[in-house]
């Protein structure tokens, strides 16, 4: 049990821990409400702990609780000699006060192991830099993760009968019905996907993946711009293979619809530098985020997004190329790892995440080439834990023939693969190669909309 001098340091309540213990005691029907927010390690004191973690087992048991069954088991439990919890059981029986008050009480005791888990922290982050172990990097990621872990915390017993989440559905149709444009998730401003998609949904895990050279990354900065544009809010771009310079040129490139090369390499025309002035204007208006840190892993994904206030959207680029934590030689449970955590994460923050993935080769081997879900590469947990999965394919022969470019842009299939929330199918989408710019094209005429 805490000795004297860690009574007086660590935050508790005393009346408050015994308040809760004496109600159940006189009125066990009580335990029911507290359960569903109130853990054992929630009271400081361990002989409540044990009381409470005790009363617990008995309500799971279907045992009645009072003031002898409790003495019983805790005696046979061996945490307390006969005598002693004789005598302090009744007293927490004697203390009893009103029950209606337990809502403040469980809000008082909660409020106390939160501070208790603040100090608890701070201390493992200050032996950590102390320690001057690691990289800084790690230590900051460490510190954050253990904060919002606490700040994050929402255990919680209750259920939601299905009849609270009916009205809440109805009110939902309700809404939709007047704000017709508010269905669905973030719009990617690409018509002939959204139909399908219905928008990106908060918590949704969307996989985009394809060869390389097909133009995943652009199309993902192309969403990532039309989101940010229509909604307002903040959209996170993490790029491990390119530079943050390297991603403003494609960008700068799709929005002036000028050729990335000429922008590299200087070669602009006089009129083009209004073009340009519009593109820099445009996208600088914009809440894009971008983050080029490579050997990144989704703990330092997760500790930068925390830091956002206002995030409709979070792109990823690429999944094979995230670190992992465990540090294993197995690929497939490293990149299952991985997927697992950023799924979570997504469910989190409540907003969706793009992760861009490659394809295994053996798609380049059949003679039907277009991507199918078990060309995922490295682990058929990206396919388990995705919401949505989309696959890029600019192989698209026609009477034998290839897909060469004219009029400047190629047509490149999007494949809606897996939709939890919907349907799945396909789309044709204008692939402007010289700019990095991806247009839905007009299904009666093939031609770019």
């Amino acid at each position: 049990m805490p000795d004297n001098d860690a009574l007086r340091r660590m935050p508790y309540s005393l009346e408050a821990e015994q308040a809760i213990l004496g109600i159940i005691l006189v009125d066990p029907q009580k335990i029911a409400k507290v359960t569903e927010t109130v853990r054992p390690e929630d009271f400081y004191l361990e002989r409540h702990s044990v009381l409470y973690d005790a009363m617990t087992d008995m309500f799971r048991s279907n045992v009645e609780i009072d003031v002898v069954t409790l003495i019983d088991r805790v005696t046979r439990l061996g945490a307390y000699t006969e005598g002693d919890a004789a005598k302090y059981i009744k007293l927490l029986a004697d203390l009893a006060s009103s029950a209606g008050n337990i809502d403040e009480y469980i809000r008082i005791i909660k409020e106390k192991r939160v501070l208790r888990r603040l100090i608890e922290a701070s201390g493992s982050i200050a032996d950590s830099a102390y320690s001057e172990l690691g990289d800084v990097s790690d230590i900051v990621d460490y510190a954050e993760k253990s904060i919002f872990d606490i700040s994050a915390d929402k255990y919680s017993d209750r259920f939601v009968h299905i009849r609270e989440a009916i009205v809440s559905a109805l009110s939902e149709y309700h809404y939709l019905e007047q704000h017709p444009e508010g269905a669905g998730g973030q719009k990617t401003g690409f018509s002939c996907i959204d139909r399908y998609l219905i928008g990106l949904g908060p918590g949704d895990l969307v996989i985009l993946g394809a060869r390389p050279g097909v133009g995943k990354t652009s199309f993902a900065l192309n969403i990532a711009t039309n989101v940010a544009r229509s909604s307002k809010k903040e959209v996170a771009i993490f790029n491990l293979e390119m530079t943050t310079g390297q991603l403003v040129n494609r960008m700068m490139s799709s929005e002036a619809g000028i050729s990335s090369s000429s922008l590299r390499m200087g070669r602009i025309l006089p009129e083009e530098w209004t073009r340009i002035a519009t593109a820099a204007s445009s996208l600088s208006s914009l809440d894009i985020l971008l983050d080029d840190t490579s050997d990144i892993t989704t703990t330092a994904i997760k500790a930068k997004l925390r830091r956002c206030k206002n995030l409709g959207l979070v792109v990823i680029d690429y999944l094979q190329l995230i670190r992992g934590e465990s540090h294993t030689d197995n690929k497939v449970l490293e990149v299952a790892d991985i997927t697992r955590d950023l799924k979570l994460m997504a469910k989190d923050i409540g907003v969706p995440v793009i992760l861009l993935s490659q394809l295994a080769r053996r798609s380049e081997q059949r003679t039907e080439k277009r991507p199918m879900l078990s060309d995922l590469r490295d682990s058929g947990a990206i396919e388990q834990d995705a919401d949505i999965v989309i696959f890029l394919n600019k192989d698209m022969p026609k009477d034998g023939e290839s897909n060469p470019a004219a009029n400047g842009f190629e047509v490149c299939e999007c494949i809606v693969a897996k939709n939890r929330h919907g349907a799945t199918g396909t789309s044709r989408l204008a692939w402007y190669g010289t700019n990095f710019r991806f247009v839905s094209v007009d299904e009666e005429t093939n031609e770019p909309g």
